[in-house]
């Protein structure tokens, strides 16, 4: 269900160590570009889960029998944090769907929070391999709520889950709500949530870091 990329070192565990350092995060371009690196190192090894087929590829001296994805995945984001981590689920899937959604905490007064989902943008669902990227798994309300939308709209085969840093919060809420038939792919896993819901140590707000703090209106 669960795999900590992060779990023996290898070079993502300093991609994550750089996106966590307050100091190497003053460089939004690197900031991007490691969460992108994580995707496309999750991609592969998502690469090797997905069914295949064999093909029959002519080269200028002959035939050879090659085993070629079965079918491509569904690559979806939550807007508009999982941009950098999908263009590197894409650089590897670069013959995959897409499919975007805007999903956000609406804060109340009291401190509470509730997921809103006001668009989704997407091929067919139906049999299909859907994989979603999002940099923060804190409470897990956000992918919950977008993998509930896309079994209304369809029937998917199976959800890959793509973060950068996972809470066990988060995990257990997802495994407890969706079920068996998601496997979640971690740049490294965190145990604390605070009272509003964010991930210690965590990293910050990845969309700000990403690309600029967002109005509060």
């Amino acid at each position: 269900m669960v795999v900590n990329l992060s779990a023996s070192h290898s070079l993502v565990s300093n991609w994550v160590s750089e996106l966590r350092d307050r100091n190497v995060q003053n460089d939004r371009m690197r900031f991007r570009r490691n969460l992108e690196r994580i995707g496309e190192i999750a991609a592969y090894e998502i690469s090797k889960e997905l069914p295949s087929v064999v093909v029959q590829t002519e080269t200028p001296l002959g035939i050879h029998e090659s085993k070629v994805l079965a079918q491509q995945p569904i690559l979806a984001t939550i807007l508009r944090a999982g941009l950098p981590m999908h263009n590197g689920l894409l650089n590897y899937f670069d013959k995959a769907d897409n499919s975007f959604i805007s999903a956000y905490r609406k804060h109340h007064p009291d401190g509470s929070f509730e997921i809103c989902l006001e668009y989704m943008s997407c091929p067919s669902l139906d049999n299909r391999i859907i994989i979603i990227a999002d940099p923060m798994l804190a409470t897990g309300a956000s992918i919950i709520k977008t993998i509930e939308h896309m079994k209304s709209e369809g029937t998917p085969a199976a959800f890959h889950i793509v973060v950068a840093i996972a809470s066990t919060v988060g995990i257990a809420a997802i495994e407890k709500a969706c079920g068996t038939n998601v496997k979640i792919w971690c740049g490294d896993i965190d145990d604390e949530l605070t009272a509003k819901g964010y991930i210690v140590p965590g990293l910050g707000d990845a969309g700000d870091l990403a690309f600029g703090t967002k109005s509060q209106a």
